[in-house]
């Protein structure tokens, strides 16, 4: 008999209330090993379910870790003090913003960083939807309630000021409060003017509430126009950010948060958790690290190029889903689009699907491309016709080296897509086209 499944009226090992809130593992993590089964398999999917960067890492970082593999060492449990001065530096380089080393702890992936501040907050938990899969699920798994902040096309999915307002007044919540906010976001690729933040601000300070500023994306930002809440609202920001995705670092595990002083205590109880969970960054990857964003000019190279592969891509996705009449608020960063297939509503139903989550499964199983659902998972409607569309899956050494040839003069066009981001060009006719055969069908039979 296994342990963790207890005889019938015996009590379940498994805390109740996971049970009750239906906690499971990341979807996106699932869905993605899922796709990557059937691809192996033989099928051949389009996978825009996925958001990793298709980059290879920024070249100076393999030099830099072969000089480092030899560090074995257990590591100061914040950081290392020179990586943490340079992660300053490199702040004032792109956000214009000054940080005190002795505010920055660094972690295994800004994600176990998340988790820990979670773990030691005394208050409620708010999250903007449509949110990134894994901060409901942690705000539950360290015991908290999470408040949903809805947003809406019209807003461009972004939070504001009647919406935070809404939440905030109409549920018994406690003195203190933190906002998980992500800017640029996950999944819809919206960022948020200087003058949002500002009013965003004047809500958090009424209602004593700190933001854990996801800011993973803020170097992918299209035209490098990032604003850096830390630089709006100071003393309640903890910057969440790291060097998984500009850098396209995402399996070297090196992530940090920056605390201001007013929130010094906190820093100093999330570094105490540290030291029992994590112990320390991985020591290679710190010392590697520091070389790497030390040297300004390869590390704005490397962006300076990868970002406008991504801003071409994305402009081709959009326009051609909105060819076909599909709801899309263009993207300003990140690797994402949520496109809303209200347009197509009658004819699914007419099939009998109704919620994302079947559209999603009859997209790939009519049109073998892969999409992951808005839905519950990104705090959404179920029956919202809403999805996640990656658009990563192509040859990220192949754009890059072609981007680099042309050189930065040259501008970018959708041929480049087609010739050089092919899987994407492929996949995305695939849908635009499957979508105009149902709305020709429905035509055709009226």
């Amino acid at each position: 008999m296994s342990l963790l499944k207890p005889e019938a009226l015996q009590p379940s090992p498994i805390r109740s209330d996971l049970l009750e809130r239906n906690y499971s593992g990341a979807s996106n993590l699932a869905f993605n090993e899922k796709i990557k089964r059937l691809n192996k398999e033989g099928q051949n999917i389009s996978h825009f379910g996925f958001g990793q960067s298709p980059f290879p890492i920024i070249e100076t970082a393999i030099g830099a870790l072969q000089k480092q593999a030899h560090q074995n060492s257990y590591l100061p449990v914040q950081g290392i003090p020179e990586l943490r001065k340079k992660i300053c530096d490199f702040h004032k380089h792109y956000d214009q913003v000054d940080f005190d080393p002795e505010d920055v702890i660094v972690g295994p992936g800004s994600k176990e960083l998340i988790l820990l501040l979670l773990t030691v907050f005394n208050g409620d938990v708010l999250v903007n939807s449509p949110s990134w899969t894994t901060y409901r699920p942690q705000a539950i798994l360290t015991g908290h309630t999470a408040y949903n902040v809805d947003s809406s096309e019209e807003d461009e999915w972004k939070v504001t000021v009647t919406s935070l307002e809404k939440v905030i007044t109409e549920n018994d919540m406690s003195y203190y409060k933190i906002l998980i906010l992500t800017n640029p976001c996950n999944p819809t690729g919206t960022c948020y003017t200087e003058s949002e933040l500002r009013k965003l601000t004047e809500v958090f300070r009424r209602h004593h509430v700190l933001v854990l500023s996801d800011e993973i994306y803020a170097r992918v930002h299209y035209t490098h126009s990032h604003v850096c809440l830390s630089k709006v609202y100071p003393e309640g920001t903890v910057l969440s950010t790291g060097m998984s995705k500009w850098a396209s670092a995402g399996g070297w595990r090196v992530g940090y948060h920056v605390y201001p002083k007013e929130l010094s205590h906190l820093l100093s109880v999330v570094k105490s958790a540290a030291s029992h969970s994590f112990s320390c960054a991985p020591a290679p990857m710190q010392y590697a690290f520091v070389e790497v964003i030390q040297n300004k000019s390869a590390c704005d190279d490397y962006i300076k190029h990868t970002t406008r592969i991504m801003k071409v891509v994305a402009e081709f996705c959009v326009r051609e889903l909105q060819s076909v009449g599909v709801k899309v608020v263009p993207p300003k960063a990140g690797y994402y689009i949520f496109p809303n297939f209200e347009v197509i509503r009658g004819q699914l139903a007419r099939r009998g699907v109704r919620t994302c989550q079947e559209m999603c499964d009859l997209i790939l199983s009519e049109v073998t491309v892969a999409v992951m659902p808005g839905g519950p998972d990104h705090l959404r409607p179920a029956d919202e016709l809403t999805t996640r569309l990656c658009y990563v899956n192509f040859d990220g050494a192949l754009a890059l080296a072609e981007s680099r040839k042309l050189g930065l003069d040259v501008e970018l066009d959708a041929s480049f897509v087609e010739d050089v981001c092919t899987p994407v060009y492929q996949g995305i006719v695939k849908l635009r086209n499957w979508i105009l055969e149902l709305k020709t069908e429905t035509i055709e039979k009226q």
